[in-house]
């Protein structure tokens, strides 16, 4: 069979997937991606870019629809061209929302069109009106309501889609659950998992956590409210008094991969570094690190902090998880969805600090009883998300058209 795999990144999602088709002769793999660096085995990489950027005289409800269908129009032209050359898919799989989809019916009628579906955006029930400290006005619903434009079309077109969470495939319109179908990525349990007595040691940044008994981390792709950057910073403040002798490692980017900038250009990182009184010699910021480097910290972690607004949920918690963390999460619907509070970890509430710290005296205090917490949190990812597990499922799914 022939596969054709659309997203702006690469691989993102489709990582263990195309690997796996790839790897049998039967198949032939085509990636149409915006980024140029990185490589799968057996994979030909075909790469588009949109004729131009999104003009700023677009009205701003539909800037993201015209950035959408400037990125589908240059798919569009990338599979003529791979049609021109001989190649047409018996399955395209495309990554929904910011585009890839749109016109891939019109290109390769006869394909099946799989679509993978992470978010539909919603002004209320959801993140956009979680913080009660960033209220909605009117124009803010009605640029959310256009948003789901592509996505919109994207399900109307495919034959059918997936998403990785009930949580988040409870997003879409009931109409549209039928064709939408929940398998999670999955989680590379043998890579992510737990090394007893671990400690941390990173030579290319200088860091060297040897002696330090109580490390906690934080891990994000940005540093953002969508992600309650601003709260563990304040938690982290108060941490810090209690507990003199641990450190916080954050890994992550400064920079919002969700939500709103600051009006002023600071980033929240900024911000809270100049709101805070911190100790910044028990304070590490990693920026993004190499999965072995990543690895360490989440194996060296006395107590992981994963904070997030009623919105997708990251790997970072589950990879987490399966490296044997001891997790404190937000008790907001994604999380709530794979921790039940005292079981394989604590829960707290997103917007306070103090209960946050609570939490992490509660993981110190209680070393034997966060031992089972561990134990289980490991155990729910075998259980449920494990890779070998769910790849031949997502395997299956795709095959079955």
């Amino acid at each position: 069979m022939r596969f054709l795999f659309l997203h702006s990144n690469f691989p993102a999602q489709f990582r263990h997937l195309a690997t796996v088709l790839a790897n049998d002769p039967q198949h032939e793999v085509v990636f149409g991606t915006m980024r140029p660096d990185g490589n799968i085995p057996g994979v030909k990489k075909a790469l588009y870019k949109p004729a131009r950027d999104v003009s700023p005289q677009t009205h701003h409800y539909v800037r993201s629809l015209e950035g959408a269908v400037l990125q589908g129009q240059s798919v569009c032209r990338l599979a003529q061209s791979l049609k021109s050359s001989g190649f047409e898919p018996d399955v395209v799989y495309g990554h929904s929302g910011w585009g890839p989809p749109l016109f891939m019916k019109d290109v390769f009628p006869k394909a099946e069109l799989l679509c993978y579906f992470e978010w539909f955006y919603h002004a209320h029930g959801s993140d956009s009106d979680f913080d009660p400290g960033d209220p909605l006005q009117l124009d803010d619903e009605l640029r959310i309501r256009v948003k789901n434009a592509p996505i919109l079309l994207d399900l109307a077109s495919c034959d059918r889609g997936l998403c990785p969470t009930r949580w988040q495939r409870q997003q879409f319109p009931r109409e549209f659950h039928p064709k939408l179908n929940v398998i999670h990525d999955g989680v590379d349990t043998s890579f992510f998992q737990p090394n007893p007595g671990a400690r941390l040691i990173l030579p290319t940044l200088n860091l060297n956590l040897a002696t330090v008994d109580e490390v906690i981390t934080y891990v994000a792709r940005g540093m953002e409210p969508y992600r309650g950057f601003p709260q563990f910073m304040e938690a982290v403040a108060l941490i810090q008094k209690r507990r003199p002798r641990c450190h916080v490692v954050v890994v992550g980017e400064d920079r919002v991969a969700y939500g709103k900038p600051l009006a002023d250009g600071k980033t929240y990182k900024q911000l809270m570094l100049e709101r805070l009184p911190l100790d910044l010699t028990r304070l590490h910021f990693t920026g993004p690190l190499p999965y072995p480097q990543y690895l360490q910290v989440l194996q060296a972690s006395s107590v992981h902090i994963y904070l997030t607004r009623p919105f997708v949920l990251s790997w970072s918690m589950l990879e987490a998880m399966s490296a044997g963390c001891l997790v404190v999460g937000s008790n907001t619907a994604p999380v709530q969805e794979v921790i039940q509070d005292g079981v394989n970890g604590l829960l707290v509430d997103f917007f306070s600090p103090g209960a946050i710290a609570d939490q992490v005296d509660a993981v110190f205090a209680h070393p034997n009883r966060m031992a089972a917490l561990r134990t289980q949190a490991r155990q729910t990812i075998l259980d449920q998300y494990d890779l070998a597990k769910r790849l031949p499922e997502h395997l299956e799914w795709v095959m079955q058209g």
